[in-house]
């Protein structure tokens, strides 16, 4: 990594060395302390989560008013969004594999979403958390749908990514279970189709086996009620598509959260790509159960660099994280859910508009550049 291209503190080889030895060291702590906490921790969540998903499945179906009905959907919702942030999420990440519980094996657990669980573990706990934030090999930078940085040659279809952004929020399950296809590399010839076509058929059974259980199983159940379980439940989907959407974006795409080129990152260090993973990602503070409803990605810096450590053990790591940043100056990028999510949007915003060098950029409303901090 060519650390002159980092915009602050500059750190030497030998820095980066002992930078990276004492995060090391923090997370050998929490692996040596693994234990009885651990697993009850999560099995308390999948415990809360099944409970959610009964009772609010059963007032969609059972419900006589629309108060019950509603109610329904909030516990559904918060189920799914439960089973695939704290328990999908992180047990994918192999952080309860130690356990050797078959329940908790990251190899075999499949999560209550369109992604294929193969698919997830090549393209999330691989490709992104390998390469994040390096604009041409992290494909989730973005999604190869928004532009979100000056690296990301500016398109007039740009000017409506907001709500391109709204439609992947709102169908993020199927943004995230498509990113293996790499339609951008496909679209120009770089991929083939025909060499999707495993993927596809997963990614078909999948989509199959979620449809039919919401949308066919669910509702024949209720019989004559079948169009309110129908409606209830994909109204649960989209909330829960459109709370995961946003707790990822608060935690990538913040003001503050920086990008990288592919030869800044070439033979770095361990220390250099601790140092990649805190400029790369952004927390937000709250309560507990935001926490634990974000599936503790919250902490996103701490996850970035350790991703396999139970992720409720981050906010007893993340003030040790944070003390280190301030040893060695380096940004520690954190703040109130809303004030990150509104950085979120001012940036969605300015990179949606073109660059000032473009002839374009002179019919852009002054309000408008002002509003996004252009």
């Amino acid at each position: 990594m060519d650390m002159k291209t980092r915009p602050h503190n500059l750190m030497v080889s030998s820095e980066f060395e002992t930078f990276g030895k004492a995060l090391d060291e923090i997370r050998q702590d929490v692996m040596d302390d693994l234990g009885r906490r651990d697993v009850d921790h999560i099995k308390g969540v999948m415990h809360k989560q099944r409970l959610a998903e009964i009772m609010g499945r059963g007032l969609i179906h059972f419900s006589l008013n629309p108060v019950t009905w509603a109610a329904g959907v909030g516990l559904l919702s918060a189920s799914k969004i439960l089973e695939n942030m704290e328990i999908g999420h992180n047990i994918m990440h192999g952080q309860y594999d130690w356990t050797n519980d078959p329940e908790l094996q990251s190899q075999s657990y499949d999560w209550d979403n369109v992604c294929d669980a193969d698919s997830w573990r090549k393209t999330h706990n691989y490709e992104h958390h390998t390469y994040t934030n390096i604009l041409g090999k992290d494909r989730d930078y973005g999604y190869a749908v928004l532009r979100l940085d000056d690296g990301v040659e500016w398109k007039p279809w740009h000017l409506v990514q907001f709500i391109q952004y709204g439609m992947l929020s709102g169908l993020f399950e199927y943004g995230v279970a498509l990113h293996e296809l790499e339609f951008d590399r496909v679209k120009s010839g770089e991929v083939k189709l025909k060499d999707k076509v495993p993927f596809l058929k997963r990614f078909a059974a999948k989509t199959k086996k979620q449809v039919k259980k919401d949308y066919i199983l669910y509702p024949l159940l209720a019989g004559p009620m079948a169009p309110k379980v129908i409606a209830g439940n994909a109204l649960a989907n989209l909330g829960r598509n459109l709370w995961a959407s946003t707790i990822i974006f608060c935690g990538h795409f913040t003001e503050g959260a920086q990008t990288f080129r592919e030869e800044d990152c070439e033979n770095e260090s361990r220390g250099q790509w601790y140092y990649r993973q805190l400029l790369g990602s952004s927390n937000f503070t709250g309560g507990k159960w935001l926490h634990i409803m974000s599936g503790h990605l919250s902490y996103q810096v701490e996850h970035h660099m350790f991703p396999d450590i139970p992720a409720h053990r981050y906010p007893e790591i993340a003030p040790k994280v944070q003390a280190l940043c301030e040893q060695y100056e380096i940004p520690y990028n954190t703040g109130p859910f809303s004030q990150q999510l509104k950085t979120v949007l001012k940036r969605v915003g300015r990179y949606s508009l073109p660059p000032e060098e473009s002839k374009l950029s002179a019919f852009v409303p002054k309000a408008l550049k002002t509003a996004f901090g252009v």
